[in-house]
């Protein structure tokens, strides 16, 4: 039976382990495969936090001075008591990333990478490969990567690629896998592969450098490229070989689906990709989640579901998980339940993210979100009746959308600024394989054959600078919103919010 090495490459959100490497470690190694992780991204970060930087403002020598103590602080919980006092934590570390980055010609930040290379062109990455010595990591491959593969000596390497911020650093570990170790296979897969495999232009560019991409969960195809097929596969918990990210403790990220229940919206990714709704039964997740607690104590619990299920909250009102939770829900009518969501805080729930998209019911109609505003409402009060914090996503400039309707949307978060924690502000993209596309005036948006979205002249007028000066100049500014949008934790928003929670900071 041959081994496995899996491996999370930079540049991601360092706020807890991989989850799709922690899922399939744990599910190969109860198959009896041989599989090790790898959290690169993890690595890179104190990598680069170390490198040299020239910059000598007084703003730049402070950082670099109280690094240590910042990052120490980014692993207190007291540091959350205040948003200002973490905002310069955040600042002040990001400053010491920007610096390295500028030094090494590239746009670093504590949530992204970016280079002169494109991480939707085909022939950019394929470059990167190829170029391998100039990646900024290339040394972090020589220091941790070799060495562990010396050791391990696997027969294939899976990389997890999950976010555009990774692709170009991910290219230059391929390339340099295939330089150093050119006998072991490599096995492409993760979130940001499958979009491209379901493209309806995918056309495998990467063919000679990558044995096999691998689209969704992947478990079943990797148990028959690694000889271990056959017998009913055993399903297993997660396998969290990594820990000590920037937050209050450890965060223990878990998925109980992929896909999404409702999957009728328009414009989702699920709805374009056809992915599917494949749910872990309630019971099997909290024989899984309970012992995963009890093993990692951890001081939160990431549900990463598209969206967390009625049937699931129900489980975890039944059971005692014993760690604080959030994750992604529908406006539900059980949700507008102030019982229920009393119920929900019990169990555990901190905070609950809600992808209201508009505030206009006619957007929302056409969307096909399947929800309506009075719900929406009465879901809001009653969490917040609850002690249950919301983080809202919005989103701009759809084509169902005008300036109207913008207003519309504006109207509502003023309305109901006491229930919104934090909000989340998106122009929308158009996906190339939406159903939309074919009836709207597209044209090309990011230029890259591995592009999953296009723009499009926009049916109404409303076109993305117009959405984004409304943003900046009025929404952003109203006196109601401002303030909600000034505790949103820079970089790591969503990630981190839950620790503004008044259980978690003493309020």
């Amino acid at each position: 039976m041959a081994s496995l090495l899996l491996i999370y490459p930079p540049i991601a959100k360092n706020c807890e382990p991989p989850a799709g490497i922690a899922r399939l470690s744990g599910f190969l190694r109860s198959n009896g495969v041989s599989c090790s992780t790898l959290d690169l991204n993890r690595l890179g970060f104190d990598y680069l936090l170390g490198l040299p930087c020239s910059k000598k403002d007084n703003w730049s020598l402070r950082a670099r001075r109280n690094l240590k103590t910042n990052i120490a602080g980014l692993k207190r919980l007291a540091s959350y008591a205040n948003v200002d006092r973490y905002k310069r934590l955040v600042a002040d570390v990001n400053r010491v990333l920007t610096g390295v980055g500028a030094e090494c010609g590239v746009d670093l930040s504590l949530a992204n990478y970016q280079d002169l290379s494109s991480p939707v062109q085909s022939d950019d990455l394929l470059q990167a490969a190829e170029s391998y010595q100039t990646n900024i990591f290339h040394a972090l491959h020589e220091m941790e990567v070799a060495p562990l593969i010396g050791r391990l000596q696997p027969d294939y390497i899976g990389i997890s690629l999950t976010y555009l911020s990774q692709a170009v650093s991910c290219f230059g570990l391929i390339g340099f896998l295939q330089a150093r170790f050119p006998q072991i296979k490599i096995i492409l897969g993760g979130g940001l592969v499958t979009s491209w495999l379901r493209s309806s232009r995918w056309n495998n560019p990467f063919q000679g450098l990558v044995a096999e991409c691998i689209a969704g969960p992947g478990e079943g195809r990797l148990l028959t490229l690694l000889g271990a097929g056959g017998d009913a596969p055993v399903f297993a918990p997660p396998v969290y070989d990594w820990h000590d990210y920037f937050g209050p403790g450890f965060i223990l990220p878990y998925a109980a689906s992929s896909g999404c229940y409702w999957n009728k919206c328009l414009f989702c990714p699920e709805t374009a990709e056809d992915n599917p709704y494949l749910p872990v039964p309630a019971d099997r997740v909290l024989a899984e989640l309970v012992p995963l607690v009890q093993e990692h104590k951890p001081v939160l619990v990431h549900l990463l579901d598209n969206a967390v299920s009625p049937a699931l909250m129900q489980a975890l009102i039944r059971t005692t998980l014993g760690a604080p939770w959030y994750g992604f829900a529908r406006a539900c009518p059980q949700l507008a339940d102030e019982d229920f969501c009393h119920k929900l805080r019990r169990s555990g729930c901190v905070m609950l993210k809600l992808g209201l998209e508009s505030g206009d019911q006619r957007v929302l109609d056409q969307m096909h979100k399947g929800i309506d505003l009075v719900l929406v409402a009465q879901v809001l009060k009653s969490l917040r009746a609850a002690g249950i914090m919301t983080y809202v996503y919005l989103l701009f400039g759809t084509p169902s959308e005008d300036e109207a309707s913008a207003r519309r949307t504006m109207d509502f978060v003023v309305q109901h600024r006491e229930e919104i924690g934090f909000l989340n502000m998106a122009i929308f993209n158009l996906p190339l394989d939406g159903t939309e596309a074919k009836d709207l005036d597209v044209e090309e948006f990011y230029g890259g054959d591995l592009s999953l979205y296009t723009d499009f002249n926009h049916p109404k007028g409303w076109s993305r600078r117009r959405v984004r000066l409304f943003l900046n100049k009025e929404f952003k500014r109203h006196p109601a919103i401002g303030p909600i949008i000034h505790r949103d934790p820079p970089l790591f928003t969503s990630n981190h919010a839950p620790f503004f929670h008044p259980s978690f900071i003493g309020n």
